[in-house]
């Protein structure tokens, strides 16, 4: 019922000015594409946000027209511009007929209707009493998406219900139809969130690309169940590839996806996700699996799943576990050197309690070998693979102001080593190490003595090896002393802009006496790489099997360049050295140790200064070789989000030694290209009939016909205004002997609509630091 009408012949509504946003901008000189709206006359009033949702908008209907007559049926002519409202609703056209009887509009002309969300525009229309409306022969924009189309006919209830009749839809602009979704019928409740289409078809120019009979869909940001858009790809290793994805909205915390892929070369395979979510955390379980790979000959399958749960503010549980069926999953349908190179796959629980004086952690951890041998290939032997901590605890205090400025502090660590190899030591080692430090600082200086005392006690088990006359106990115990110290010297300068630069000298003495550690077993203790935080450590091994013996003292220094109002900082050079009293002693089997008097000297420098640019570095120099062990340095243009150059240098004496180069730039305003090479200046030297060492990085291995490259790849895109199409080809070295395989990665992306194809922009983020494919987000 019409609960209230505002009629007037004086009053008119306004003539709907051209939304300035939907103009399309003139040419800049940057090769940035820009696109205009889908329709250059779009109302102002499309592009509100603010609009009520239809289900929420209140029944009653005014309207205002320049004139108005009665006739001899009892109905209203309205004459000149008339708006009728409801609520967020406007409906602008010239001359309608108002009926009394049934409180409806009538519209034989043009007509615009807007609700904040959807404007159309059509050659009639029928208003109801409740203001409902159907409009003859529309043309529809949708604001939120950039969108627009056409029906025959377009019915839209007050309950937000939208009908369509012979629909046609695309994000292209007026007078570029280069892919269009055309359906005898489409049913949208945005009340439910959910639209059902009817004879559905997908053309992009004119190729028709995909058609269903029915299929539903999400409205908004709602999940529904239904198939994905297929992907397609190719690899050397397992043929031409096709992915079919269905989603399966379980519940509102629950949801699946069931991926079901072809290929030529292998058969079916089946990929699955499980996700859940919870009041204590999440969860994702994977599963993918092979009933018959017809190139392998068997089975196969991997399983990872992985949860974290915060059963309170301080208990939290983390899982992390996988599997393979097969020593070649990975380097079957692994993607590039990172993927195709896995060693190991962690299998780990642990039970995480923290507050603000404890960590205590329950551990247990396994690794399953994901290794094989071929003729030109050893295996991992058995004897040096990880072992299984079965259980682990640890602790850790810290009690700070305490009497006399001290802070009291302990370590403490019990864990079950064991092994599946006959003859290695295995059994509980327990490690404890009470600290007390006295943190003394002052205006730009600080120094921090400490003293500990470390005590590791090992209980073998019978079935250990070399337990001499029937001893299975062994321990070890020494003191660690130390002193920390540091300043910080400040000025400012610059006449325009105030920047700030720091000088920030630090130095650590530190006194661990020499124990004869040769009899203690070692589970999982290694030599940590030199750098600028291990400089400063009070043990220079990773694990507590070995405590290394120092009489040493370490000195760094730090320059920083700052703006001195952001803190925004310029550039940043570090350089670090420890010089030795006493030649070190203790070491791991298979270790040697010169005689040196100093370590070898840490710099490092990361520069941001110069306009776009940036660079970082690192070396690691052997003053008594005069010669570098380890060093990297990379180099980085990016004045855009979208346009990057990349040259990266890597060196490990004896290990590897690689460049690094990468791009990705818009040659014009519709096309851009990309490109990665990872070469090794040291492959070319191996021998492809010998064995390859285990231990070498598969990274750093390749065939000598190839020239040294490890991974090498080129792409183009092509955009306009409503579509995109990115294509790339990739070579990499896939396992350890040094086999190649080739992939073509591509993609094609419908604004507003989908993709089709592989991630290649997901693969270009990951591949080309610094790239991205959308601008940064604006707060």
């Amino acid at each position: 019922m019409l609960a209230a009408a505002s009629l007037s012949s004086t009053a008119s509504a306004a003539e709907p000015e051209a939304n300035p946003a939907n103009t399309a901008e003139p040419a800049a000189e940057s090769q940035t594409l820009k696109c205009p709206a889908p329709n250059r006359e779009a109302t102002a009033t499309s592009q509100r946000r603010d609009a009520k949702p239809p289900a929420e908008l209140p029944q009653d209907i005014e309207f205002e027209a320049d004139g108005l007559e009665g006739t001899r049926e009892g109905e209203l002519k309205l004459n000149g511009k008339v708006e009728i409202r409801q609520g967020e609703r406007r409906i602008h056209t010239r001359d309608a007929t108002y009926n009394p009887q049934d409180e409806s509009f009538q519209v034989d002309q043009g007509v615009e209707y807007n609700d904040g969300q959807v404007t159309v525009r059509g050659e009639g229309a029928h208003i109801d009493r409740q203001g409902g409306a159907v409009f003859e022969g529309a043309q529809f924009e949708l604001a939120d998406r950039n969108a627009r189309g056409s029906a025959d006919r377009i019915r839209a209830t007050t309950e937000g219900t939208l009908s369509l009749d012979r629909v046609k839809y695309t994000t292209c602009p007026l007078g570029n139809e280069d892919w269009m979704l055309t359906a005898s019928d489409i049913d949208i409740s945005q009340r439910a969130g959910l639209g059902i289409g009817r004879g559905v078809r997908l053309d992009f120019k004119g190729v028709p690309l995909l058609y269903t009979p029915f299929i539903s869909f999400p409205v908004g940001n709602e999940r529904k169940s239904g198939f994905l858009f297929p992907t397609i790809g190719t690899s050397s290793r397992s043929g031409y590839s096709l992915e079919v994805p269905w989603y399966w909205n379980i519940a509102e915390n629950y949801d699946a996806t069931f991926a079901p892929i072809y290929y030529s070369k292998r058969g079916l395979k089946l990929d699955t996700e499980f996700r859940y979510l919870n009041a204590a955390g999440a969860g994702q379980l994977d599963v993918q699996y092979l009933p018959d790979d017809r190139e392998f000959g068997e089975e196969r399958s991997l399983v990872h799943f992985v949860d974290q749960s915060d059963f309170t503010q301080r208990l939290r549980l983390n899982i992390d576990a996988a599997n393979a069926s097969d020593d070649q999953w990975f380097e079957d349908f692994g993607l590039g050197p990172e993927g195709t190179s896995v060693t190991y796959l962690n299998r780990s629980a642990s039970l995480t309690y923290l507050d603000d004086r404890w960590l205590a952690i329950l551990h247990a951890q396994n690794f399953q070998t994901i290794d094989f041998a071929t003729e030109n290939r050893m295996p991992i032997p058995p004897a040096q693979r990880p072992y299984t901590m079965l259980p682990q605890m640890a602790v850790r205090a810290n009690f700070p102001d305490q009497p006399f400025g001290l802070t009291y502090g302990m370590d403490f660590e019990l864990a079950n080593f064991q092994h599946n190899v006959e003859g290695l030591d295995t059994g509980w080692r327990a490690d404890f190490a009470p600290e007390i430090r006295m943190p003394l600082r002052g205006a730009g200086v600080y120094i921090e003595p400490s003293a500990s005392w470390r005590y590791t006690r090992y209980k073998l088990s019978e079935e250990g090896a070399d337990i001499d006359n029937g001893h299975d106990t062994f321990t070890r115990s020494a003191p660690v002393l130390s002193v920390d110290g540091g300043m910080v010297f400040e000025r400012l300068f610059g006449s325009r802009k105030q920047r700030l630069s720091t000088i920030e000298p630090r130095f650590m003495y530190l006194y661990v006496p020499y124990r004869n550690q040769d009899d203690l077993p070692v589970f999982d203790t290694e030599l940590a790489d030199l750098n600028l935080v291990q400089l400063f450590r009070t043990n220079r091994y990773v694990g507590a099997d070995r405590l290394g013996d120092a009489n040493q003292l370490a000195i760094g220094f730090t320059s920083r360049w700052l703006d001195a109002d952001t803190g925004e900082q310029y550039i940043a050079a570090t350089v670090g050295q420890a010089y030795y009293f006493d030649r070190p002693r203790v070491t791991l089997p298979g270790e040697t140790i010169d005689d040196p008097e100093t370590s070898d000297i840490i710099a490092e420098i990361d520069l941001r200064a110069y306009g776009n640019w940036n660079i970082r570095g690192g070396i690691q120099w052997d003053p008594g070789e005069t010669r570098s062990e380890r060093g990297q340095l990379q180099l980085q243009y990016r004045p855009e989000y979208d346009r990057v150059m990349n040259l990266g240098y890597r060196f490990r004496r004896d290990r590897l030694e690689q460049v690094d180069g990468s791009v990705a730039w818009p040659i014009s305003k519709q096309w851009s290209v990309y490109a990665r090479m990872v070469y090794s200046l040291e492959d070319n030297a191996i021998d492809d009939t010998a064995p390859v060492d285990p231990t070498l990085p598969p990274e750093t291995v390749a065939r000598r016909d190839e020239k040294g490259v490890i991974d090498q790849f080129a792409g183009l895109e092509y955009r306009s205004c409503c579509w995109r199409f990115r294509v790339v080809a990739r070579r990499y070295v896939s396992d350890r002997t040094g086999d190649l395989d080739t992939s073509v990665l591509f993609q094609l992306e419908l604004n507003g609509l989908s993709n089709v194809g592989v991630g290649a922009n997901t693969f270009l983020e990951r591949s080309i630091r610094g790239y991205s494919v959308d601008p940064p987000e604006v707060e």
